[in-house]
């Protein structure tokens, strides 16, 4: 539900920012604009980072 300008201002940059930078794009061999780097499993255990406040998340390793 978005409530005023800004709200829906603040929805929008945080979706594009997911969609340019966190979803995978078949075009692109699922990697998305934005690439990424493979993450071996020896760099430490996976976490979720929620993203478009909650609706979304990105799946990183983090430094153990």
């Amino acid at each position: 539900m978005i409530f005023n300008e800004r709200h829906l201002r603040r929805v929008l940059s945080s979706y594009a920012d997911y969609y340019h930078r966190s979803r995978t794009h078949l075009s692109l061999d699922k990697d998305c604009p934005v690439p990424r780097l493979v993450m071996p499993p020896s760099i430490g255990s996976v976490v979720a980072i929620p993203q478009v406040n909650g609706l979304h998340h990105r799946y990183e390793r983090l430094a153990a």
